[in-house]
């Protein structure tokens, strides 16, 4: 039953970045990035309530305000990060540690930072029982990044900034890419790819609209 389940899964995926290809220019997803979609239990990220519900595409509560995100949108935003076998990747935003999962699969390390205690802790333990033993989690305000680990090859963002953290800017390498979903709450956001150059220069787009829970922390420094 789960394998027909993954295969529905992954087609509605597809769907979607085909229906989304206007905004995003993909008509389809790295074949990597569908392997690691497919191989992630997404059951043992969600609630037992929601467990039923863990591979329909939609965000799903997973407690404290926060969500899993939709499973397209963590595909999308995977592959707009460009992964490659020897990166080192930020996330900030662990929640249930369904993401950072995903990434594992594809990166060297990841290194996620989750605002609220309860949650990184819960996402911590179920990665370290599911196996994922190249991903670190702290508890602590993603928007300062983690400046002992930098800098990284890409940085994601899974949650609504009011705008592009200065801090993380300064924490990503020449080449490298953060993917971050921007707007104050309860107004329109838009996912953006930030691109610094070798130079040290950036360049930003636009690549779809969303809707994000806000991040949460210290707003002060911006791109």
């Amino acid at each position: 039953m789960r394998t027909e389940q993954i295969e529905d899964f992954l087609r509605t995926i597809e769907a979607e970045c085909r229906f989304t290809q206007g905004y995003t220019g993909l008509s389809s997803f790295r074949p990597a990035v569908m392997r690691a979609m497919g191989q992630v239990a997404r059951e043992e990220f969600v609630p037992t309530a929601y467990k039923p519900m863990a591979y329909a595409d939609s965000p799903l509560p997973i407690g404290h305000g926060q969500t899993i995100s939709q499973p397209f949108i963590v595909a999308l935003m995977t592959d707009l990060l460009r992964p490659e076998k020897e990166n080192v990747i930020l996330e900030v935003g662990a929640g249930s540690g369904y993401q950072a999962a995903i990434l594992s699969l594809l990166v060297a390390r990841v290194y996620s930072i989750e605002i609220i205690p309860a949650l990184a802790g819960v996402a911590s333990a179920r990665l370290r029982r599911l196996g994922y033993d190249n991903i670190e989690i702290r508890c602590g305000d993603g928007y300062q990044g983690w400046p002992e680990h930098a800098p990284f090859d890409g940085i994601m963002v899974t949650a609504a900034a009011p705008h592009v953290p200065l801090p993380l800017v300064q924490q990503l390498k020449p080449e490298g890419r953060i993917v971050i979903p921007v707007g104050l709450p309860g107004m329109p956001q838009q996912l953006l790819v930030i691109e610094k150059n070798r130079e040290g220069g950036f360049s930003s787009r636009d690549v779809l609209p969303v809707s994000f829970v806000p991040l949460t922390g210290d707003h002060k420094e911006s791109l």
